[in-house]
């Protein structure tokens, strides 16, 4: 799941005005902001198997930390915790505690059963990454139905604003497409060169809060 994580963070957005789209667009990425660091410190393990499922390689070998159902429910009462102190407001703490969470739900949907409830047995998933189509057809589809619901509530009143946020919809659709269909690493591929790049992700989140300085909320 990648463009399926921002489309929550999109949602919420409407759904939680009082926070900004950078906060939610950190909070339903934020298991994967935490994996690639702990994958490069060694805590956790991820390899290349070219046969793990038809949609990605990717073979999640080990990573309880930032994936089991118990510490996603963790780290999203620690985020709701920390934007409640920063903003006194626990209505909206709530709500991204649930963003975060929201993130499992959807790797759970196309995982093959590879995420930990704890920390290792039983894992679970329910595979939809083993039909390619099935995934973008589903993970579109979310994407889409996001873009809509937020630009409902959001305008963009310059040209400025619109180059902003549709420059973020077509690169997140092209990586995404570039993922599902492009060439794939070696399986001799190190797990830290896997990793690293995912770090860049923290583009999103700055890059959503430059899109709400260009714009105007209707509802404020």
């Amino acid at each position: 799941m990648f463009i399926g994580h921002y489309a929550v963070g999109l949602v919420a957005k409407r759904w939680a005005p009082k926070a900004s789209l950078a906060t939610t667009f950190m909070a339903c990425q934020l298991l994967d902001l935490i994996w690639p660091v702990l994958v490069l410190l060694g805590i956790e393990t991820v390899a290349v198997d070219r046969s793990a499922t038809e949609f990605t390689p990717l073979d999640f070998i080990h990573y309880p930390v930032s994936h089991s159902m118990v510490m996603a429910l963790i780290w999203g009462l620690v985020f709701g915790f920390f934007f409640s102190v920063f903003t006194g407001d626990r209505l909206t703490a709530l709500k991204m505690v649930a963003v975060v969470f929201s993130h499992w739900v959807l790797d759970f949907i196309t995982h093959r059963p590879d995420l930990p409830l704890l920390w290792f047995e039983p894992k679970v998933g329910l595979g939809l990454w083993y039909s390619k189509l099935g995934t973008v057809v589903f993970e579109a589809g979310l994407f889409t139905a996001a873009i809509v619901f937020y630009l409902k509530e959001t305008s963009l009143p310059t040209l400025k604003s619109k180059l902003v946020f549709w420059s973020l919809v077509i690169f997140l659709s092209a990586i995404y497409m570039v993922n599902a269909f492009g060439p794939q690493p070696a399986e001799e591929t190190p797990g830290a060169m896997i990793a690293a790049p995912a770090l860049a992700m923290w583009l999103f989140v700055f890059w959503a809060a430059w899109i709400e300085r260009c714009s105007v909320s209707k509802s404020r």
